[in-house]
């Protein structure tokens, strides 16, 4: 007896010494998340407010964006942090309810405010010339606000129906078996949302990839054209009569100026290439950032709302702790990647972070 309840202890203590261990990996782990999505936010922030040339309607939807991000690794991941790490709540149900509205709010106003730049980026390039004239300050501060309110009126009835049902004092969850209320949350979050994302940035590619071909079938016209105009010279005395006329009659002068024709012909066709090699690397460069966009828009938060919905229909369905916790900070990891898409590839935001670091090296 005495052996086997030294190995039932031995076997006890490996099984506490693994948990712990693992506790502190996904805490660390998670920690370090938050801290990048704190630092990476604030930067995009601070580029915006102290670079001029960043100051541009559409830079206060991505400024927006960074704020409502920053909000979720400052004012929600932590909280989460917690809650796993000691897989009980301990701070009672009122924190629990302004974490759970600040969750929801943000995390909606996130994907909202996604929504809003694809509906932007859509109309300055399939309505350019008038939107350019509507699009001011005062546009965009109109968008950003809807965004707040919408998500707002998403997610106050969701911790309203959550004080209808019994609730224990260890738990901060919302639950919700109604599937009028479960199809409303999670359709007014997400899915409509993600709906437009799409259709828009659809939009947008096809907008984009016609402007680049039509902007290329005009230089080519015109590089055709000045070539029929420079064979023609070559051929007709009369279109290069100021030519001969300054020229010597010599053969070996003539073979010159042949010579140099060819030149400019071969130089223009070169130059033409090139311009169609430009355009379809800008188009490439186009779909790679739309898809990277759409990619990680739809990784991060798919899982999350298509497991909302099968818990709070399906009730016969289970979904462990750990596996509803993964899928939680997967949408929360969404905030981390969204700074660093919608300006890792704009220049003027290259240049505004190196100039910030290097005073960040000199403090």
């Amino acid at each position: 007896m005495d052996l086997e309840n030294i190995t039932g202890y031995n076997c006890t203590a490996d099984l506490l010494s693994k948990g712990i261990t693992s506790k502190i990996v996904i805490s660390i782990t998670l920690s370090i998340l938050t801290l990048m999505t704190t630092a990476i936010n604030s930067l995009v922030i601070a580029a915006i407010i102290v670079t001029r040339k960043l100051h541009h309607p559409a830079n206060y939807l991505i400024c927006s964006l960074a704020v409502t991000d920053f909000l979720v690794a400052v004012l929600v991941m932590p909280f989460s942090i917690i809650y796993i790490e000691k897989e009980t709540w301990l701070m009672g149900q009122v924190v629990c309810d302004i974490w759970l509205s600040v969750d929801i709010t943000c995390c909606t106003c996130s994907i909202l405010h996604l929504a809003a730049i694809a509906l932007d980026r859509y109309r300055a390039i399939t309505d350019a010339v008038e939107y350019a004239r509507k699009r001011t300050p005062q546009h965009a501060v109109f968008m950003i606000t809807m965004a707040w309110i919408i998500s707002i009126f998403i997610s106050m009835p969701i911790l309203l129906w959550r004080h209808q049902s019994t609730n224990r004092d260890d738990e901060c969850l919302i639950k919700h078996d109604h599937i009028v209320f479960t199809i409303y949350s999670t359709f007014g979050a997400f899915y409509i949302p993600l709906a437009l994302i799409l259709l828009l940035y659809y939009k947008i590619y096809k907008a984009a990839k016609t402007l680049y071909h039509k902007r290329n079938m005009s230089r080519v016209e015109k590089e055709q054209n000045g070539q029929v105009l420079l064979e023609a010279c070559g051929k007709s005395s009369t279109l290069c009569i100021a030519e001969k006329s300054f020229s010597d009659h010599s053969t070996d002068f003539d073979k010159i100026h042949i010579t140099m024709r060819t030149t400019r012909a071969e130089m223009r066709q070169e130059k033409m290439w090139k311009r169609q090699k430009i355009s379809s690397s800008r188009e490439r460069k186009a779909a790679t950032t739309l898809g990277l966009i759409l990619g990680a828009f739809v990784i991060c938060w798919l899982p999350f709302f298509v497991k909302e919905v099968i818990v709070n229909i399906c009730h016969t369905c289970y979904i462990s702790d750990d596996m509803s916790n993964f899928l939680t900070w997967l949408g929360y990891l969404n905030s981390l990647i969204n700074p660093l898409i919608y300006t890792i590839f704009n220049e003027d935001f290259k240049k505004a972070f190196q100039k910030l670091m290097r005073c960040r090296h000199y403090l």
